[in-house]
């Protein structure tokens, strides 16, 4: 599963073969280390002279520099490389994620996606940055080694040969084991990780309620559960590491005895087997080194396969091979015997056989209760979703038949809840239109009557707004949100109740700027207050996913029972609020 990762390396391949070249080099120069044992022991030791000695020292001096040379190259590019695709990776998963469909997060929770893009990336970061290198360098070693081993006594060899297969069947059984249980693990982290996540972000709400030893309690619930296969996940990778180094330190005991007797016997020199040792224990280092890299090896399969998931997700609302122009259609929107359930609920329609015209320039309302349908109808404009049957189209086109990019390009947003971003307001306000002037920014807001409370701001345009804007109050963040749909100059305008967060005295102000802004423009609203909506063109009224009724305020009175009995509520609500404020 690590190939489709380690392809990201072919932009880099002059680094990565420097890399290479570095590994081999290093891995002859610590072989070499042999020849200088040997060379110190018969000719530095047994001569009995400091001419000896000095050669022997001066031939281990130059290995040592060549294997920090070789050591220092290889460390840099391959911890570059490690960096370099692991930012690679998590560029290329962030750039899959934005333009998939909306229904993929509801089946995937975000806080396992946030786990996956950071957590999994560093782990491979890590393993490619690290420890595939001490793998691939070991493995070079222990070949030379064994290599060495046989060119200076071929009888020692064996016991070492004999212990190789006894370290590899381990290493495969307990491999995919510790595969499984990483993946695993990797899951019961990011579970921790979104459950902290969710608490944190609604914390208020759980001090309010009085939550916190219950919330502590699910959260150590949580961490046990992570840490329990973190525990079989150890216990695998020790016994694995432990088998194998019994194997091979068995297999050198004997070897020791064996070439010990060939020493007294006269059969080998001291300095022979004094190499062969070097060669045997630089084997069993490398064989353990393999055996503990291999259970992080498994890991990253696991990481990497969640991270190929997500790079290889596809969206649901693919883009036409021809896309058909929308600049030159008229902006209306029609929706023609849509039936829409949504993936979560496939057997409940959020709309059936649903049938809207709303023409250019029109100003339609869409009223009823909760659930009706309102919102699903926001979604499908915007084409978040597509419909199990029926079309909707924009102008004379079929919105599956446009590009995503100018289909939305058409339309501006202001919801219920403002949604601003961790960034200053001159950034927020010109979110869909990066390339205007600042003077627009300003007449934007001046619009929206927004510029005022601006300006009152540390750094005004420039003032840092914190996550999700909290530095702004409810009915600044509307504002801010509505200059934002002015800059972008839409053709469709999108309003989900845009005054709920206002005052009086600014909703007063914005239902100007917002009778202004959509002269001209097809303006579609969702009304949860009718005394906003009383100047629409057209009233809607919504219930089950199905239309009950249409017009104005005054014919809806008389021919809609539904809106009659909403229009009965709200208004008697205000008037009571009245009598309570003059009481």
């Amino acid at each position: 599963m690590l190939l489709p990762i380690l392809r990201l390396l072919r932009p880099y391949k002059a680094r990565a073969s420097l890399a290479a070249i570095a590994l081999c080099f290093t891995a002859t120069a610590t072989l070499g280390l042999g020849y200088g044992v040997q060379t110190l022991i018969d000719v530095g030791f047994a001569s009995e002279s400091i001419a000896g000695l000095q050669q022997a020292m001066v031939t281990l001096l130059i290995i040592a520099g060549a294997i920090a040379v070789g050591t220092f190259t290889r460390f840099y590019f391959v911890s570059w490389l490690g960096e370099r695709i692991s930012a690679d990776l998590r560029a290329a998963v962030f750039n899959n994620l934005v333009h998939l469909h909306p229904s993929f997060f509801e089946e995937n929770r975000p806080g396992e996606i946030m786990s996956r893009l950071t957590t999994d990336t560093t782990l491979l970061q890590t393993i490619i940055g690290s420890s595939l290198s001490m793998a691939l360098r070991s493995m070079l070693t222990l070949s030379g080694a064994v290599v060495m081993m046989f060119a200076t006594n071929w009888k020692l060899s064996l016991f070492i040969v004999v212990g190789v297969p006894a370290v590899l069947v381990p290493i495969l059984f307990f491999g995919r084991k510790i595969r499984k249980l990483s993946s695993a693990s990797q899951d019961s982290m990011a579970q921790v990780g979104t459950y902290a996540g969710e608490v944190i972000h609604q914390l208020k709400t759980v001090q309010s309620f009085n939550r916190q030893e219950f919330e502590q309690g699910m959260f150590k619930g949580e961490v046990e559960s992570a840490f329990s296969v973190a525990k079989q996940r150890i216990r695998n990778r020790a016994l694995l590491i432990g088998i194998a180094i019994f194997v091979v330190f068995t297999s050198m005991i004997g070897m020791l005895y064996s070439g010990g007797s060939d020493v007294i016997n006269g059969v080998m020199t001291a300095g022979e087997l004094g190499a062969f040792i070097f060669y045997a224990v630089m084997l069993g280092s490398g064989f353990a080194t393999v055996s503990e890299v291999w259970g992080e090896v498994q890991r990253a399969a696991g990481a990497a396969e969640r991270l190929i998931e997500l790079m290889s997700a596809k969206s649901e609302l693919p883009e036409p091979t021809q896309a058909k122009e929308l600049i030159r259609q008229e902006a209306s929107i029609e929706f023609k015997g849509v039936y829409f359930a949504y993936p979560s609920r496939p057997k409940q329609w959020a709309l059936a056989d649903f049938n809207l015209k709303i023409n250019a320039g029109e100003s339609v309302a869409l009223v009823g209760p909760s659930g009706a349908g309102k919102s699903t109808i926001f979604e499908l404009i915007q084409r978040f979703y597509d419909p199990q049957q029926g079309e909707i189209q924009f102008g004379n086109t079929a919105v599956q038949t446009t590009s995503l990019l100018e289909l939305r390009a058409q339309i501006a947003v202001v919801p219920q809840q403002p949604v601003l971003f961790s960034t200053t307001v001159r950034n927020n306000i010109a979110y869909g239109r990066p390339d205007c002037t600042p003077e627009q920014i300003e007449e934007a807001a001046v619009a929206a009557h927004a510029h005022k409370f601006i300006l009152e701001l540390p750094d005004q345009y420039g003032a840092y707004l914190g996550e999700q804007g909290v530095r702004l109050s409810g009915g600044q963040k509307q504002r801010v949100a509505i200059a934002r749909a002015i800059l972008k100059d839409p053709r469709i305008l999108l309003l989900d109740e845009a005054t709920s967060a206002l005052d009086t005295e600014s909703e007063h102000h914005i239902q100007t700027a917002l009778a202004e802004l959509m002269q001209n423009r097809t303006t579609v609203i969702i009304a949860h207050r009718l005394s906003t909506i009383l100047h629409v063109d057209r009233i809607v009224v919504v219930d089950q996913g199905k239309i009950v009724a249409q017009g104005r305020h005054h014919e809806l009175l008389h021919t809609s029972p539904l809106y009659k009995r909403l229009a009965e509520l709200q208004f008697n609500e205000r008037a009571h609020a009245r009598s309570a404020d003059r009481t």
